[in-house]
């Protein structure tokens, strides 16, 4: 089984897009379609064939692109379960604990509700990835708009019960931001401090924050370190209010 490649880019006006690839088959998914126009850039920059699109929850930053992709490449669009009636053009719908193979790669998929009631992500244990979406940030995690508070501190503690070198693609370059909050909830975690040196580095070189590792993010994102959701929802309300 050859080694998936990945292609990053920026979508709208902070969404990450991302496109998995498997040069053996050609197949080639995207993960969640925010608009269409730099997704077919990055195909055509890389030469490959759309032939999946992945949706992790129903927000029109995710899926705003879905419907032209689909139209021009016939692509097989998964998504979940939960959000089907919010959800247009969904072939094959998903929800926790469900595995299928893209291109012979193992996909788990496990429900993260929070952000939205059934937003999910995908985890390829072979190929230690995990496609976060807006549940896990770097530094950070989603808005909780659907789900409760608890919800979200248990959909996080799953997450970081994955193996530490699991690399993490997330929706959103909010890192800076993130690192900013972050440091005012744990200013004695030198870790946290040093990463956040190195951010505003690679950001002021233009270079993604993305992705990071769980293995990171449980020694640096204070919201892996909630030991309660009443803790967890005090730093997200924090978050909510910072400037």
């Amino acid at each position: 089984m050859a080694d998936l490649e990945i292609e990053l880019f920026p979508c709208l006006s902070d969404n990450f897009g991302v496109l998995i690839h498997d040069p053996s088959s050609g197949q080639t998914a995207s993960i969640d379609a925010p608009e269409e126009g730099p997704i077919l850039e990055a195909l055509k920059r890389r030469g490959w064939n759309l032939t999946h699109i992945f949706i992790t929850h129903h927000h029109h930053d995710h899926v705003g692109g879905v419907e032209a992709l689909k139209s021009q490449f016939k692509a097989k669009i998964f998504g979940p379960a939960r959000e089907k009636d919010k959800i247009a053009n969904l072939d094959q719908t998903f929800d926790d604990g469900d595995t299928f193979e893209f291109s012979g790669h193992p996909v788990h998929v496990i429900s993260t509700p929070g952000h939205t009631l059934g937003h999910i992500c995908y985890h390829l244990p072979e190929d230690k990835l995990l496609f976060a979406a807006d549940t896990l940030f770097a530094l950070g995690c989603g808005r909780v708009f659907e789900g409760t508070m608890e919800d979200m501190w248990q959909s996080l503690t799953k997450l970081a019960a994955l193996p530490d070198d699991t690399q993490v693609y997330f929706g959103h370059e909010y890192t800076q931001s993130n690192a900013r909050y972050a440091v005012t909830v744990e200013p004695d975690n030198a870790a946290l401090i040093a990463r956040a040196a190195e951010i505003d580095a690679e950001r002021a070189a233009g270079r993604f924050t993305a992705p990071t590792s769980i293995g990171t993010e449980k020694e640096t994102n204070p919201f892996l370190h909630a030991d309660s959701a009443e803790r967890f929802a005090e730093i997200r309300k924090g978050k909510d209010n910072f400037k």
